[in-house]
């Protein structure tokens, strides 16, 4: 796997597509933020890019992480552009009207053909055969460029799940770069810009201080942000994975229809013709009772088979429920967790309001205590 860490930017360019081909490989991360999901090289990178960052530049903080955001929303209309594009209801009717032709080939009928010439009753048959073949070829061509496209939707839909993984890890980093940044600087130059602001009793060093902490603030939200962003491609992953397993089971059914079913009817079908050919020559040979009882016992036989395959072909399912049941269990602990993460998201933004509103209320009775 390609383990090259994604590259962080302070200038992003918003203007760049999403590249499904050149796209690289990437590990998912755990949900919890933190450095521990990262590699040591990551860590260092992440350590380098938070120096990088300038919290009194207003247009860094504005463009901070956006251009992982930007991947992230031409990743998701990727994803939908996928599924409008999709039209599995034609690969259901082209299942369904190649059973219809499988049908409309009678062989059951132990009457048929009784008081014919052996030979009409083989034209008959070879005739109805021809026919029925053709319009299953005919099926068959279109059932395998249902199959070749499905099969590209799969191997497409495992490149965008990666790319899904580097987005999520890229936006991890921007994150935690950010965060570590953000701490340095409320304890270091903030906690510094405060005390001169005590120390000189000057309002330009008050209002440096208030700045600062603005920028801070501003910044933590752009932070909260980012991580909205990651919640959107974690979810991206499930829901990927869902369309990728539809896919498949349709190219499973379409490849179980070809490989078995067709090759069955087929020898069915080159079965009965020989054995018209010998109940013709036995017909020639002996009495209309003889021939009747041949006729009587051959189809019964097929008509055992053939009721039997329709029988276990109609009980088939199309999808297992278990797999139903998986994969809606999964999207809903998805939910779950993301309705968690917006009311913990929530819960520390009212948190964050407070404390603003009390920081500010100190910051005012500190000013006029030093200008008093």
């Amino acid at each position: 796997m390609d383990n090259t860490i994604p590259e962080l930017t302070l200038q992003p360019d918003l203007g760049e597509g999403m590249d499904l081909e050149a796209s690289e490989v990437k590990t998912a991360a755990p949900a919890a933020i933190n450095d521990s999901m990262l590699t040591e090289s990551e860590r260092r990178a992440v350590e380098d890019f938070a120096n990088k960052i300038d919290l009194t530049n207003n247009q860094m903080i504005l463009q901070y992480g956006a251009a992982a955001q930007k991947h992230v929303a031409t990743f998701s209309e990727d994803a939908l552009s996928s599924v409008r594009t999709k039209d599995m209801g034609e690969i259901g009717q082209t299942l369904s009207n190649l059973v219809g032709e499988l049908k409309g080939v009678d062989m059951s009928n132990p009457k048929r053909g009784l008081f014919r010439r052996a030979k009409d009753q083989l034209s008959t048959m070879r005739a109805q055969y021809a026919k029925a073949e053709a319009n299953v070829d005919k099926i068959v061509g279109v059932l395998e460029e249902h199959q070749v496209t499905l099969l590209k939707d799969i191997a497409l839909l495992d490149q965008m799940y990666e790319l899904n993984l580097k987005y999520y890890k890229e936006l991890t980093m921007y994150i935690l770069a950010g965060q570590k940044k953000l701490e340095e600087t409320r304890a270091g130059e903030l906690a510094e810009l405060k005390e001169k602001a005590v120390r000189t009793g000057l309002q330009e060093d008050a209002q440096a201080y208030n700045d600062l902490a603005n920028q801070c603030n501003r910044f933590e939200k752009k932070l909260h942000d980012l991580e909205l962003t990651r919640v959107v491609s974690i979810q991206m992953g499930p829901q990927t994975r869902l369309l990728q397993n539809n896919d498949a089971m349709m190219v499973e059914k379409i490849q179980s229809s070809l490989v078995n079913t067709i090759p069955l009817w087929k020898s069915q079908m080159v079965l009965s013709l020989g054995l018209e050919h010998s109940r013709a020559a036995t017909e020639a040979q002996n009495a209309v009772n003889n021939m009747t009882n041949e006729l009587l016992k051959k189809n019964a036989e097929m008509l055992r088979i053939g009721t039997a395959a329709t029988a276990r072909e109609a009980e088939r399912s199309i999808i297992d429920i278990e797999t139903l049941q998986e994969t809606n269990q999964q999207l809903i602990a998805t939910l779950d967790e993301v309705v968690n993460i917006q009311n913990e998201g929530a819960q520390r933004r009212r948190e964050a309001e407070v404390e603003l509103g009390r920081i500010e209320g100190e910051l005012k009775q500190k000013l006029l205590e030093l200008r008093g």
